[in-house]
């Protein structure tokens, strides 16, 4: 008898093997109509899948995040069915899901344009409607690669050759197409309703540069037409938000091939940026951090020390002099340990919190890059808590409530809290780690914040705590930081006496709030949609005259708000004053303030706020005080 055990404890008997879709049938026929695949133990397998023990199986079906895993691979497998129709000579790659839908790699003799991807989706959806049944053989590796050359598919062979001999893969069949995959799949086709193929980008052949650059076409899935529209829309709306249309709309800063993966600021673009840092240094002084600064380049004997050159070597801008390796540094941590190094440490110095606006640089590939979200160059707001094991849980306390109210001032307030537990391959001990694990668990507690928890993602040092912001409309960004070190203070040898006069290491805590103040800044830009809040924004006020009979009395205007700290853009130009509005108004600022001859009169402004509303005529003092009061509290313009 093979005993299966559901997910609601109840257990069904079955006289011999019996297969995840019988199973889904004798519970129900809406389930059997439903059921994607199955999850065994914790394994996810085709419906198809034969069981002949007693486990404990649940049916997956398209309301399952599995189910939608599922889905999405699947789709990826019917585009390149799509293609193969279409394009007969076009070959196949490789087809891997990604966030909120997947991709598949061809190499073609053309290149894909809107046209095709419009036909190919057509195809798509003239395949599921077949309903199709996928089915699932297995081939010695050696039988396969001979296979796929048999039919001219030159690179599924090649990716099939680097398995190791003796092995088995399997391979799944809809209609004419056959493809390599460990699945599992859809049971059919016909289970495929909600897709689209979004766009086509190059991508080289394994990701080496040296190789074929091949077509990749981007299609997103969903388990039903609401999800796919709320999607759709989602994109819509972040197009409209999108910080390198706006970096360019708002001349706040532009990306040049002649340094690929940096950013070249502007004066209304680095305006904004200061104020990030000036606020993150006041947060830093009033929090107990010291800030430092280190050096852009340092040794190969220390990378080598940290493991670094190792595992990350090729991440790293490598340089040499005097027949020395040298590295542009890729973090901070290595820097502030040799700080932290200089004069002894007693325990009655800890915690000991050093802050750094550090620039550093990492080797993405071109590929990777993502406008000031993701580059080369980048400034951490950089923390390092040195402590003892004793001393984390109160750190982690102080930092997340520390990060809560700095996201609150920047207008999050929609955190996601996630703690990375201890991987597999790892080093010290179990008892650190539960040490570790705890303080970072009951620290979130103590701050009253829910959390999940990331089985195996820590680091192989340390776990560690990931604060994820969610923006407007949705999307999630993973900025905040806190892990939990060990082990690179040991490495490079930083130590501290302890009560009992003996030497120890001691613990190092990586902490950052905002990150990488570039991609942080693209967050707000798209947050905001470049209409920031007035104590960010790189112009707050625009001061416009009617005539030249209000010009000397707008540049007094415009020089008591300077004069008050409030950054100001005059604009004199002999042009008519609504011309003047609207230009003005595109550009998103916070208020506008007009200047004829009555309001010159009374000494007065008439105030336009962001938006198009019309605030009326105010006395300067009393528009003086209420901007100033918006950017001090970091209200909103009202």
């Amino acid at each position: 008898m093979t005993h299966i055990t559901l997910p609601d404890g109840s257990q069904r008997e079955f006289p011999g093997p019996v297969t995840v879709s019988e199973v889904a049938a004798s519970i129900g026929a809406g389930l059997a109509k439903a059921a994607l695949a199955g999850k065994i133990d914790g394994k996810v397998v085709d419906t198809s899948h034969s069981i002949d023990r007693d486990v404990a199986l649940s049916i997956i079906t398209a309301k399952d995040a599995d189910g939608l895993e599922v889905i999405r691979h699947s789709t990826a497998h019917l585009l390149a069915y799509a293609v193969k129709e279409l394009f007969p000579e076009a070959q196949v790659t490789i087809g891997p899901v990604i966030e909120n839908g997947f991709y598949y790699d061809f190499s073609y003799k053309r290149p894909f344009g809107p046209e095709d991807l419009v036909a190919i989706e057509k195809k798509m959806t003239e395949l599921a409607a077949k309903d199709e049944p996928v089915t699932r053989r297995v081939l010695p590796r050696d039988e396969a690669v001979a296979y796929f050359k048999s039919i001219g598919e030159a690179y599924k062979a090649e990716i099939i050759a680097s398995i190791p001999a003796g092995q088995d893969v399997s391979l799944y069949r809809e209609g004419k197409f056959e493809d390599l995959c460990r699945g599992p799949h859809v049971p059919s086709t016909g289970k495929l309703k909600f897709f689209k193929l979004m766009k086509v980008a190059g991508a080289y052949w394994r990701g080496d540069h040296r190789n074929e650059m091949l077509q990749r076409i981007y299609g997103t899935a969903w388990a039903s037409k609401d999800e796919l529209q709320q999607y759709l829309t989602m994109l819509e709306e972040a197009e409209k938000r999108d910080h390198r249309r706006l970096g360019r709309e708002l001349d706040l800063f532009h990306l040049d091939e002649h340094s690929p993966g940096t950013v070249f600021w502007h004066p209304k673009g680095w305006a904004i940026w200061q104020q990030v840092e000036q606020y993150m240094r006041a947060v830093y002084r009033d929090n107990g951090y010291q800030e430092v600064k280190g050096p852009q380049i340092l040794d190969q004997g220390l990378w080598e020390k940290t493991g670094h050159w190792g595992k990350y070597r090729d991440n790293m801008f490598v340089t040499e002099s005097e027949k020395r390796e040298y590295a542009l540094k890729p973090m901070n941590c290595p820097g502030h340990i040799l700080i932290y190094k200089q004069g002894i440490k007693s325990y009655r110095d800890l915690p000991l919190r050093f802050g750094e606006f550090g620039q550093c640089h990492r080797n993405e590939p071109t590929g990777g890059l993502h406008g000031i979200m993701r580059v080369r160059a980048f400034t951490q707001d950089d923390g390092h808590i040195f402590c003892t094991e004793e001393q984390i849980l109160d750190e982690c306390v102080a930092f997340t409530t520390l990060l809560q109210k700095v996201y609150k001032d920047f207008g999050f307030t929609n955190i996601i809290y996630k703690v990375a537990t201890r991987p597999e391959a790892r080093i010290g001990s179990e008892e650190s780690w539960d040490k570790a694990e705890n303080a970072l668990m009951e620290g979130l507690r103590r701050s009253g914040c829910e959390f999940e928890i990331s089985v195996g993602e820590g680091a192989f040092y340390g776990p560690k705590v990931e604060y994820t912001l969610k923006d407007a409309i949705g999307r999630q960004w993973q900025c905040g930081t806190m892990q939990v070190d060990p082990n690179m203070p040991e490495r490079l040898g930083a130590e501290y006496v302890g009560e009992d006069g003996a030497r120890h290491f001691p613990i190092m805590l990586h902490r950052a709030i905002v990150g990488s103040l570039e991609r942080f800044i693209g967050i707000l830009i798209e947050e905001s949609a470049g209409a920031l809040p007035a104590w960010l924004a790189p112009v707050q006020v625009s001061v416009l005259n009617i005539t030249d009979a209000q010009a000397e009395y707008a540049r007094d205007v415009a020089q008591t708000l300077q004069k008050h700290g409030v950054r100001v853009q005059l604009d004199l130009r002999n042009e008519k004053i609504t011309y003047k509005i609207r230009e003005h108004s595109l550009q998103k600022l916070p208020f506008i303030l007009v200047v004829g001859d009555k309001e010159k009169a009374a000494g007065a402004v008439a105030v336009r706020a962001r938006g198009n509303q019309d605030l009326g005529v105010m006395s300067q003092e009393a528009f003086l005080q209420k901007i100033v009061q918006e950017i001090t509290h970091r209200t909103a313009v009202s």
